[in-house]
């Protein structure tokens, strides 16, 4: 079993900026990828990055603002969140995969954190 917990959400304003963090228990090496979620809305992906650092972002409207990036010895990843806008704001969801696959899909991942909330005002 592997726990996920991620930290770092909170309230800014629109043009700010957010790093969160998700550490990893256990000894796998999985891939790893942000989902969020709004209100109403479908859980969706954010960005991956795999077992060797290699990226997989968001080609949308995070494009160019978010990276995501791991530090294996720490057991961790992180998501650099920069120039928010409020449509940015939702709870954010760390995932863990033991998949090869695209890593694009919820149904890829095997384990996921808490959530933490981002909230970005106008």
């Amino acid at each position: 079993q592997v726990q996920l917990v991620e930290s770092g959400g909170g309230l800014v304003q629109a043009g700010d900026s957010l790093k969160l963090s998700c550490a990893a228990s256990g000894r796998t090496l999985y891939a790893m990828g942000w989902f969020r979620q709004a209100p109403g809305k479908e859980r969706e992906f954010v960005a991956a990055i795999g077992r060797s650092g290699d990226r997989i972002e968001n080609v949308g409207s995070v494009k160019g603002r978010f990276t995501i990036s791991r530090d294996n010895a720490k057991k961790s990843v992180y998501l650099q969140m920069n120039s928010l806008k409020p449509e940015d704001t939702a709870v954010y969801y760390c995932g863990a995969s033991s998949s090869y696959g695209s890593l694009l899909k919820t149904d890829e991942y095997n384990y996921w954190g808490q959530g933490t909330q981002v909230t970005v005002s106008a």
